[in-house]
């Protein structure tokens, strides 16, 4: 018998569940897929949420050829086997034979769609190879990714491809399809399962439709007529591989070792790091994390930090793994043991608040760039005083817009090294540093 989250796939948009932003009435994918007008794009989402379900729809919907790579066992060889079974497909299916005839609801577009699982994990060399396919219409890619994709897919081929954000289901898309599997999957209905409590089981699904199924199927099995919070607690405490295997807990784990570093608990920050490396996460995905929680968390505070989690970044990428666990644990302890700061990140959220009230306020003339004759004639540049040449390369001078005048954006937090950049600015601007 085929898994729970395998026989509740959907099979057309209208039992897809979530994801209306893209799919529902007049969204933008919905309406290609009426028009059978299909450009390449890469969906970006977290686990479960539907992405490869999605692209078996758009495949079944057009009646288009369908391929299916896993960026983690194929290579360029596969990604070249499958362009050229496409380009056969469309010289067939050319002209007499190319969808042409009076009627056809998607006539003239027969292009095969390749589907990319983890896009992300395909190498430089891997995506270069399909550039061309992609560019000349052979191919229709829909690449699907759990990453970033301005991160981790090669820029001529993120050009190409519109990026289309899924989101974590909400709650009242995962009771519909708990209820859809209770009732209509002939297995589990047949067990006569009442579902009396939910929320344990919408806690720890995380708006991952497939950890939701596997949650039902994992109590079910296990002779549970009465679904209740105590009930699937106690089943997922005495097996938490059922809801964490192959790092389906990824985004949960990855917000405790950030938090842990946050809160100067080196050993926890240890323990989830350790957690992530044995159930196989992306090393380069911790360390963009630890990049990040230098600067948002520990910040001006020791602006080292950065320094320590870029080269940790370096190193991972030059010696691999298992080695880079060690680097990885370096930076880890590193961070969490440092003094922390937030103020760069407040302030440049206050910054981004002022902007969103403010518009877009002129630049006080003195400080425009003169490139003509004509700029200069209209005094831009005029009056502005050139630092370097004053001493302490500083010179009291206007560089907030008018209306901002006196606007105090950035305030030092309680480390010595921001106390320290305090008292300069005091020292340079006297009073106006206090404002």
């Amino acid at each position: 018998m085929l898994p729970l989250a395998e026989r509740m796939r959907p099979k057309t948009l209208n039992e897809y569940i979530g994801q209306k932003h893209l799919v529902g009435e007049g969204a933008i994918l919905r309406q290609m897929i009426e028009n059978g007008n299909l450009s390449s794009f890469i969906l970006w989402g977290p686990p479960g949420v539907g992405k490869t379900t999605l692209a078996r729809i758009i495949a079944h919907q057009l009646e288009r050829p369908f391929y299916t790579l896993s960026a983690v066992t194929s290579g360029v060889k596969e990604v070249r086997e499958v362009i050229d079974k496409a380009k056969r497909y469309a010289a067939m299916n050319s002209g007499l034979f190319g969808g042409e005839e009076k009627g056809d609801k998607h006539e003239g577009d027969r292009r095969a769609i390749l589907f990319i699982d983890e896009i992300h994990r395909f190498s430089k060399s891997q995506q270069d190879s399909l550039l061309g396919a992609v560019e000349e219409g052979t191919i229709t890619l829909i690449g699907a990714t759990t990453e970033n994709p301005s991160f981790e897919v090669i820029t001529p081929l993120l050009s190409r491809c519109q990026v289309y954000v899924l989101k974590s289901l909400e709650k009242a898309d995962l009771l519909e399809l708990l209820n859809r599997a209770v009732h209509e999957d002939e297995h589990i209905h047949s067990l006569n399962i009442e579902v009396k409590e939910t929320e344990s089981i919408l806690r720890y699904s995380g708006g991952d439709a497939r950890k939701l199924l596997n949650i039902l199927e994992l109590v079910t099995n296990s002779g549970v007529k009465l679904i209740d919070n105590d009930t699937v607690t106690k089943q997922l405490q005495q097996n938490p591989v059922a809801y964490d295997k192959n790092g389906e807990m990824h985004y949960d784990i990855i917000s405790a070792f950030i938090k842990s570093i946050r809160g100067s608990d080196p050993d926890a920050a240890l323990y989830w790091l350790a957690r992530m490396v044995a159930a196989g996460e992306d090393p380069k995905f911790i360390a963009r994390r630890l990049v990040i929680s230098a600067s948002e968390d520990i910040g001006l505070a020791n602006p080292n930090a950065m320094l320590i989690a870029n080269a940790c970044f370096d190193t991972l990428q030059k010696i691999g793994w298992p080695e880079g666990r060690i680097p990885l644990a370096m930076a880890t302890v590193y961070l969490a043991t440092s003094q922390k700061s937030n103020s760069a990140y407040m302030a440049i959220n206050h910054a981004l608040e002022v902007v969103e009230k403010t518009g877009n306020l002129p630049v006080p003339l003195h400080l425009r760039n003169a490139p003509t004759k004509l700029m200069d004639e209209l005094g831009y540049g005029e009056g502005y005083k050139y630092a370097h040449d004053f001493p302490n390369h500083f010179v009291k001078q206007q560089f907030m817009p008018d209306a901002l005048q006196g606007t105090k954006l950035w305030h030092a937090q309680g480390s010595p090294q921001e106390q320290k950049m305090a008292e300069w600015m005091k020292y340079l601007w006297g009073d106006e540093a206090k404002k």
